[in-house]
């Protein structure tokens, strides 16, 4: 099995560093429910992408699933899927939502310190933009997802394309409108930065950027732009 130091249980949680997220659980669910078409094209998009790279032996892996969203068509593709999230609201409310489908497990974790024993996942994903989303070390996360990447698997990391600019700041308008985030301050936003008032700041990583990371890791690495929305750097493990 491909945990370090304990057993699996189906659909355990792992419960350590517990914290409430203000964007957890049904306030995260809500953030997709009010997408504009444009925005639910986007992400219909990026999963297809992410299932052409899936085999049905596969077992994947999941960096911030939060309530599940893309588990069940991964499910479907993949012999079986694992989740990981900081958020216990989110992760609980995915085990509720998630109750019809067998072959996925949940778990509380931290994406930079997985407690996975190394070369476990034929597919590490890490979508919707969460190498920035974590607003953590980006070398360490790709590295770690590295680690438990089986040698000749796939890592996907996911980022907005410069053309969707004008899109994902109307989503987020839309996500401070309905009080999901704090104001937007328009001054200060541009260049790919949505800064909010309260604080609240999202980047993205472009092609060169992703290119720059990755360059340290033994892996073979291209950047795809799929939809002129996302754009995604595909690692091979050497």
């Amino acid at each position: 099995m491909y945990l370090k130091d304990f057993s699996m249980q189906k659909k355990t949680i792992f419960t350590t560093d517990y914290y409430s997220k203000k964007l957890s659980a049904e306030r995260l669910k809500r953030v997709y429910e009010i997408a504009p078409p444009r925005v639910q094209q986007y992400s219909e998009a990026e999963i297809n992408y992410v299932l052409q790279k899936v085999r049905s032996s596969d077992i994947v892996l999941d960096l911030g699933c939060g309530y599940g969203r893309v588990i069940p068509p991964l499910a479907r593709r993949a012999r079986s899927v694992v989740g990981i999230d900081t958020s216990l609201a989110s992760l609980l409310m995915g085990q509720g939502m998630l109750s019809g489908i067998s072959n996925y497990n949940l778990f509380q974790m931290d994406a930079l310190h997985l407690g996975f024993r190394d070369n476990s996942f034929d597919v590490v994903i890490c979508i919707q933009n969460g190498i920035s989303a974590f607003h953590v070390d980006q070398k360490e996360l790709i590295k770690e997802s590295i680690r438990v990447t089986k040698p000749g698997g796939t890592i996907l990391f996911s980022s907005y394309s410069e053309k969707f600019w004008d899109h994902r700041l109307e989503w987020f308008r839309l996500q401070s409108e309905v009080g999901l985030l704090g104001e937007i301050d328009f001054e200060k936003t541009r260049d790919g930065v949505i800064l909010c008032k309260d604080g609240f700041r999202a980047t993205t990583v472009n092609p060169d950027q992703f290119l720059s990371l990755v360059s340290r890791f033994d892996v073979e690495a291209k950047v795809v732009e799929v939809d002129e929305s996302g754009v995604f750097c595909e690692m091979r493990k050497i």
